[in-house]
């Protein structure tokens, strides 16, 4: 198993060794499960260690329940933190070598609860391993709209969906794309998830007054040909986005709302003039992951397969036969799966869309007319998914709504 050393890790003598090591050891575990985040929870009569696998929390042994304060300390001390400061919420962020010569990028939130600190580490990926768009989950016209839109020399891509459903990876597997020596290319992030080489990246500072806005406005200055914003989150933002995208530049960015329609609607709600957002905005893309199938243990679904047949799906999806496939579990997967995919829902902004726009449509009649064009939904795109087998028609309907 890989593991992972924190600086000045557990030595004879040490009064803090236990701790040292029991950090060390769940590291090392998060590591080898690939996990997007370690939560630390103290409890009246319990300490919790639970670590985020493929979307799901899983428990794992913890530490002796004197401890849990020692434990919080050391997080705080590595992370750069007040020790001292109990009663507020904290975030920082730490990097821990790895024997192969590299780094973890970690991220740490710390919170005041009843019974001591929770603390929460969210693993980020300082690499670029995994940022290709053919490994995202998109299908060939998703994609090929996609990258479309991405190699306009100017206007809008949005990328919606809710916290944790991979709207940053997808964001970098387009910079990805982008990314090279003829083309400038900045990003303001809260904070900063992936290291790009080539790329120069901001994170933001409210309290310094350094926010999504400010950076904005500077990287105009700066002879951008694409910006990244890591989120449209207030109308300042959102509208010096539209102004540099309508003024020679590429710019991609966040948003979170349930579908593509959706973030049309809520730009208009923020306050940008209907025609601003036809003369930006050139695709949006919604999405949602989902867990995979373990190849090796998958079994024939008779019961989703009869439910397929009976949903009226659209032809287009049933240019082969229909069968599903189910979670087992077996020894090479956890509880029937083994990573995550994306499902997606690529929207073009058309030009009957954008008279909708300028008529102050809802998102319903845009979603409408969306899949007179061949828009997938979301729920669509994941029955795809099932069909190819890729994934469970249970874990599509979890995910998505009609």
């Amino acid at each position: 198993m890989a593991t992972v050393t924190t600086p000045g890790s557990s030595s004879p003598g040490n009064e803090d060794s236990p701790v040292v090591a029991y950090l060390d050891q769940i590291l090392a575990e998060a590591v080898k499960l690939r996990a997007s985040d370690l939560h630390f929870e103290p409890f009246e009569h319990s300490y919790r260690v639970r670590l985020r696998v493929d979307g799901e929390l899983r428990e794992m042994p913890g530490p002796a329940k004197s401890l849990k304060d020692k434990l919080a300390s050391r997080i705080k001390v590595l992370s750069q933190l007040d020790i001292a400061e109990k009663r507020l919420p904290q975030d920082g962020r730490m990097k821990l070598p790895t024997p192969e010569g590299g780094a973890l990028d970690l991220r740490v939130s710390t919170l005041p609860t009843l019974f001591g600190e929770k603390v929460v580490i969210r693993v980020l990926a300082p690499h670029t391993s995994g940022l290709d768009i053919d490994q995202l989950g998109y299908g060939e016209e998703e994609k090929k709209r996609l990258l479309q839109a991405i190699r306009q020399p100017h206007g809008m891509v949005l990328v919606t969906g809710p916290t944790g459903s991979g709207k940053t990876q997808s964001l970098y597997a387009c910079l990805n794309v982008l990314n090279a020596p003829e083309v400038n290319i900045a990003t303001v992030e809260d904070p900063c998830e992936i290291h790009l080489p080539g790329v120069n990246q901001v994170n933001v500072h409210d309290k310094a007054g350094l926010t999504f806005a400010v950076a904005l406005r500077a990287f105009l200055r700066q002879d951008p040909d694409v910006l990244m914003v890591g989120e449209v989150r207030d109308l300042e933002t959102a509208d010096i986005a539209v102004k540099a995208s309508q003024t020679g530049h590429l710019v991609l960015s966040t948003m979170h709302t349930n579908d593509a329609p959706s973030a049309l609607t809520r730009l208009r709600n923020m306050g940008i003039a209907p025609y601003n957002i036809v003369s930006s905005v050139a695709l949006i893309t919604a999405q949602r992951l989902v867990r995979r199938l373990c190849p090796h243990c998958k079994q024939a679904d008779e019961a989703a397969t009869q439910w397929l047949h009976e949903a009226g799906l659209p032809v287009h999806l049933l240019l082969k036969p229909v069968k599903a496939y189910r979670a087992v579990g077996c020894d090479q997967c956890h509880k029937g799966f083994s990573g995550r995919t994306g499902i997606f829902q690529v929207m073009p902004v058309s030009d009957v869309i954008a008279e909708l726009i300028l008529q102050e449509a809802s998102a319903s009649d845009i979603a409408a007319q969306a899949r007179r064009e061949g828009v997938l939904t979301l729920r669509q795109s994941g029955i795809r998914h099932v069909l190819e087998g890729i994934t469970s028609l249970e874990e599509v309907l979890a995910a998505t709504s009609e």
